[in-house]
């Protein structure tokens, strides 16, 4: 008797003709698909099947039949698992585009567009219907007596530990085709309703005085009471006790003062489900919306799927022309897609979206649990719904018949995914158009440099909004020069000189010292005087940047990464921003002892103090990382803004774009220049796109606003053209700065990093893997691929790895990609631990 591979004996009737072979896709780091033997009906191209895989068993995709001569040894499909493929030939076609393009294994693609519990295989269960018939196999009769004890569903998996007896799937399709049982796969339960211990605020302290007369010497209290402040007013007890470093009794401290309760609050599934939405008056379109409008429609009926850039100024409406747009193809019976770059935005969006098209909107995005997004997806799938909202993922969701795909604010970089496959979700919604023959629109009020210059050669079809939908102007931007500032404040300081000096966080020339200039202090009094918001922006979240050793200059740095930790206040702790490692903020030197501690650089945390100083009346709310980390933290801070319980949003990057509050009259930038000297390529045109996505938060109402800007180079051509609001002016010089050496959009671009925990390994395989890359350019690119290093990566270590990188550069995408394929199927990494990463159209090289 001849054996299958892995030692199974193949049975005599299995032997006479050969079953079919099929390939399937694995979610393994493997550049190849598996061949696989199957008996009865082939399934489709994207079905979802189990097999056996070395000792255990793998769910996969079937992409087609076996290519090639008949393997010598195969193994046999154990069980497909759905009727209908989870993979559409829309979205197989897209996976295998992303395989060769990113160069990235086709299963590992597979598990990315796809809902996670689709690769759960502890999620197969089957339920007996009928006692075993006489003459069926031993095994098969020990696992229906076991599904009979079981008296209900059971899981495959709890029943193959149960019983010792391998894989039990030849015995299921068998009992299966015999009308014995019952195979499905569970969608993930819904999670029970629960409920959370949360920690509430019960009352406000706006002013200092009251915080002295509450709190006393009670520092730790008084910590707590602003950590949840900042936090939006409340938080799980486990957060604040675990994240925040309090103690219960701290806790309790705070309710026996009446500041605080402890209740048991149940926690929301989707905050959207019935949810009412009022539209509100809808004006009429402006000519250059209704233009916009008509030019897409009638691409989409014509079937011309060139995209659109739609290049609208802040403030222009070019969400009422995306709605108009689905409006239109949704009369057509076609479905569509809305990306959004930031979670924060999502709940915004949806309730635009909703208000026009109610329950027709489904959301996708990282904040809803596995079941929600299953639900969603199924939703989609079914065509129940027809609209997806969401973040980079949704681009894969399963709309039936689409018709158009909008990528708001497509030049943000969260549209690039960090990790294998290292798609980027603007250009994957071109081809995922183009596929589908659906119309494509990408909007931006500061463009990628990419999507300009595709725009200017015609590969895309320029629309313009350039009018504010109010009638009103753009808001006018004015520059505050720090070194001024600071030149003032040394002259203040001599001038007291003998007579005590000045808190730290509140210098003598000014309530706002440096952080706060005179000028956007006055500013920001004249809008709490008048009832209206404010929007403060700094791009570094925590309190100061590092701590640093007067003595010796001894700088607290990450012991996983090449990265100075960033102190936290709220916390009393010292956290890395890129793996997390924390520990206790020193209270002394470790390496000379010394107490002399500077908190050095400046982050949200310290801002948000130095406001509360400043403006004690204020209503102040912060939004950054360590506020936003609950489920719908986003939605409720916004909520509160737009509520007008908040008089000063103060936050990072993420609260520079999509907000549309009319009472927000002015926008304070406390320092433009974090980031714009980042030893990467783009690191000015995100300086400007940030700088000119939040000065558009000012003035959307009738009130009008104004933007002030802190920086230290008030010269530089970036700040210029923000001030002027010239972003076609900012394109022409940032190309021009990238034609020498060059960069994108000159060129395509591919970055290659290769880590290890040894830094030898690293550095030597950087070395192995560039003379390989030399000699395929010698061999087969005829000068077509030019290749730039290798040198330590600028942050050159990060989560215990040492990182080497070398650039790939070209004008030829087909040579760089035919480079990028054999290179990551043939180079071989030696040494401790080498890992290869190979980042095609890179966004950033830190």
């Amino acid at each position: 008797m001849s054996r299958r591979a892995g030692g199974a004996p193949v049975p005599p009737s299995e032997q006479s003709t050969p079953a079919p072979l099929v390939a399937v896709a694995l979610p393994l780091p493997v550049y190849s698909e598996f061949s696989y033997s199957i008996r009865g009906q082939v399934p489709r191209p994207g079905t979802r099947v189990l097999v056996p895989f070395r000792r255990g068993e793998r769910i996969g995709w079937v992409v087609g039949p076996h290519q090639g001569p008949f393997p010598s040894r195969v193994r046999s499909v154990l069980a497909v698992l759905e009727s209908e493929p989870s993979a559409t030939p829309e979205l197989l076609r897209l996976a295998r585009w992303m395989a060769d393009y990113y160069v990235a294994p086709m299963g590992v693609v597979l598990a990315a567009i796809l809902p996670s519990v689709l690769v759960d295989a502890s999620r197969d269960v089957v339920t007996l219907k009928a006692p075993a018939p006489e003459g069926v196999p031993a095994r098969a009769r020990r696992l229906a007596r076991a599904l009979e004890v079981a008296g209900g569903p059971a899981r495959v998996s709890s029943l193959r530990r149960s019983l010792g007896m391998g894989s039990l799937w030849p015995e299921i399709r068998l009992l299966e085709a015999a009308g014995v049982l019952h195979h499905e796969t569970e969608r993930p339960r819904p999670p029970a309703v629960r409920t959370r211990r949360m920690v509430e605020l019960m009352q406000e302290l706006p002013n200092l005085a009251q915080r002295e007369e509450t709190f006393g010497r009670a520092r730790r209290q008084r910590e707590a009471f602003e950590f949840l402040e900042a936090a939006g007013g409340k938080m799980e007890l486990s957060a604040l006790t675990q994240r925040g470093g309090f103690s219960r009794s701290v806790v309790t401290g705070l309710e026996e003062k009446g500041v605080a309760q402890v209740v048991d609050r149940e926690e929301m599934r989707d905050p959207f489900a019935g949810e009412a939405v009022e539209r509100g008056d809808v004006p009429p379109l402006t000519p250059a919306q209704e233009h916009a409008v008509l030019r897409m429609v009638e691409a989409h009926r014509s079937g011309d799927s060139t995209p659109f850039l739609l290049h609208g100024i802040t403030g222009s409406g070019k969400t009422r022309v995306y709605i108009e747009l689905l409006r239109a193809v949704r009369e057509l019976g076609k479905g569509a897609i809305v990306l959004v770059p930031e979670i924060s935005l999502t709940p915004q969006t949806v309730k635009r979206f909703r208000s026009w098209f109610g329950d027709d909107v489904a959301v996708l995005h990282s904040g809803l649990s596995d079941g929600e997004r299953y639900d969603a997806w199924r939703q989609l799938r079914s065509g129940e719904k027809r609209i997806a909202v969401g973040a980079r993922s949704a681009l894969f969701a399963p709309v039936a018949a689409l018709g158009a795909i909008v990528v708001d604010e497509e030049h943000d970089g969260s549209y690039k995914q960090s990790e294998s496959p290292r798609y980027h979700a603007r250009d994957l919604a071109v081809v995922r158009a183009g596929i589908s023959g659906a119309v494509c629109v990408l909007g931006s009020a500061t463009p990628s440099l990419e999507s300009w210059s595709n725009a200017s050669k015609g590969k895309f079809r320029l629309l313009s909004l350039p009018e504010r939908v109010a009638g009103g102007a753009l808001p006018p931007v004015k520059l505050v020069d720090l070194r001024e500032v600071r030149s003032a404040e040394k002259r203040s300081r001599a001038q007291e000189r003998g007579g005590g000096s000045a808190p730290r966080a509140v210098a003598a020339s000014g309530p706002g010292g440096t952080i706060l200039s005179p000028r956007l202090v006055d500013a920001v009094n004249g809008c709490l005087r008048r009832g209206e918001q404010v929007i403060l922006l700094l791009n570094r979240r925590g309190y100061a940047a590092f701590v640093q050793c007067r003595e010796c200059g001894d700088v607290r740095r990450c012991e996983h990464c090449a990265v100075s930790l960033t102190y936290h206040r709220s916390t009393g702790r010292v956290i890395c921003h890129h793996c997390r490692y924390e520990e206790p903020a020193p209270r002394r030197c470790p390496s000379c002892g010394s107490d002399d501690l500077d908190y050095r650089g400046l982050g949200t945390e310290q801002v948000e103090r130095v406001v509360a100083e400043t403006f004690p009346g204020a209503r102040i709310a912060r939004m950054d990382v360590d506020t936003t980390s609950g489920k719908w933290a986003h939605q409720e801070i916004l909520g509160r803004v737009e509520r007008g319980e908040v008089d000063i949003l103060l936050g990072t990057q993420m609260i520079s774009k999509g907000l549309d509050f009319p009472r927000v009259t002015l926008v304070g930038v406390v320092n433009a220049d974090v980031g714009i000297h980042l030893p990467d390529f783009r690191a000015g045109e995100r300086t400007f796109q940030l700088l000119s996505q939040v000065a558009g938060r000012a003035g959307r109402g009738h009130l009008g606003g104004e933007v002030l800007i802190q920086t230290s180079l008030p010269d530089h051509y970036v700040l210029q053209a923000v001030r002027t609001h010239d972003y076609e002016g900012f394109a022409t010089r940032e190309m021009e700065e990238r034609e020498a050496p060059p960069y994108p959009p000159h060129l395509r671009l591919v970055n290659v990093v290769l880590s290890s925990p040894d830094d030898r390994s690293a550095a030597d395989q950087a070395e192995a893997a560039v003379a390989w890359v030399d000699r395929w350019i010698r061999a087969r690119a005829h000068g077509t691929v030019e290749r730039v290093g290798p040198a330590p990566a600028p942050i050159e270590r990060l989560h215990g790895r040492f990182r080497w990188h070398f650039l790939l550069r070209s004008s030829s995408p087909a040579a760089l990609g035919a480079l990028c394929g054999e290179f990551m199927r043939g180079f071989q990494p030696r040494g401790h631990d080498v890992r290869v990463a190979l980042d095609r159209d890179p966004v950033a090289l830190l």
